[in-house]
């Protein structure tokens, strides 16, 4: 029997994730970590949180006396907890801090002390920077250019050098961005979403021609399968080739809701906007994954789901 800890667990990643490793492992134990913060919802693992072999802590990854006693015996830890939204890392950037790179550490560090047999952190292709032309590879420089994905650096150097002075190898997954149902709306596609459906406008920064490449979170998870099997050691790259500017996105979501391109505004850009991501991940499609969804055939069930689960993301509702 597998014993996992994961961090995060109750995010849009994160629960997925959790469903997804009871479905692949169903002899498997878990134990999940989340604050509960707006990105946040029990809601999301409804599916499972009621299971013998799943168990809830509500803590923040920094306050480590709530939850150490629960990394003993843990077979696989798989750090997801993380504030993400780059446009937020701007105006708090020590929170950032505190949560992806001081937060890491210390969850990092506590899964040491108990001798946690593997350890699995998530990570962002952003910590490239920005990539004009050609793909990045894990092992190139990172060239982090926002708070956020500075922050995701910091850990992974603090990660990286575990090998020296605990003796300890950390596998590190940087993924494309990743699309699907429970994201928080603040992110692109279910913003665009949750826009039209209030009846709002589309707010897309600068000019929109930025290009993101996307990996549905399902997809997320069957690489993340692959790592948990095969994998001890070393960095990652999870990406797909659907590579789309975000106005074409935007105008994508417009045609799907049977809306016009004019409820699509432009507002100031950040203020440094990458223009482009790219990485190769050749290493972990030679131990045999390969992404499956097409984003265009996947929106239509996030487009339903958004609709029907609306006031989740409702401030007036309760995250018990």
């Amino acid at each position: 029997m597998k014993k996992f800890f994961i961090t995060g667990a109750a995010g849009f990643i994160g629960s997925h994730v959790c469903e997804h490793i009871l479905n692949k492992f169903p002899n498997s134990k878990i134990i999940a970590l989340d604050k509960l913060t707006y990105a946040g919802n029990k809601f999301f693992l409804k599916k499972i949180i009621n299971k013998n072999n799943f168990t809830f802590i509500k803590s923040d990854i920094i306050q480590a006396k709530k939850y150490i006693k629960f990394l003993k015996n843990i077979d696989c830890a798989i750090n997801i907890a993380a504030e993400s939204h780059v446009d937020n890392s701007f105006e708090n950037s020590i929170d950032f801090t505190k949560t992806n790179t001081l937060g890491a550490h210390i969850f990092l560090e506590n899964c040491i002390e108990n001798k946690v047999k593997k350890i699995i952190h998530v990570s962002t292709d952003e910590v490239y920077g920005d990539k004009i032309k050609g793909k990045s590879y894990e092992y190139d420089s990172l060239n982090p250019t926002n708070p956020y994905s500075a922050s995701k650096a910091a850990a992974e150097m603090i990660a990286g050098s575990y090998k020296y002075f605990f003796k300890k190898d950390i596998v590190i997954i940087r993924a494309n961005n990743i699309y699907g149902t429970r994201q928080f709306p603040e992110k692109l596609i279910p913003s665009c979403i949750v826009s039209l459906i209030n009846n709002k406008k589309i707010q897309i920064h600068g000019n929109g021609k930025n290009k993101r490449h996307y990996l549905f979170v399902k997809d997320f998870c069957g690489a993340l399968e692959i790592i948990i099997r095969k994998v001890n050691t070393g960095i990652y790259n999870v990406g797909s080739n659907e590579c789309f500017e975000n106005i074409k996105i935007a105008k994508k979501i417009c045609s799907m809701m049977k809306k016009s391109n004019k409820n699509i505004q432009f507002i100031k850009d950040r203020p440094f906007n990458d223009r482009r991501y790219s990485i190769s991940s050749k290493k972990i499609r030679n131990l045999g994954w390969k992404p499956k969804a097409k984003i265009f055939e996947e929106l239509n069930q996030i487009i339903d789901w958004y609709k029907k689960n609306i006031r989740i993301f409702d401030k007036n509702i309760s995250n018990k």
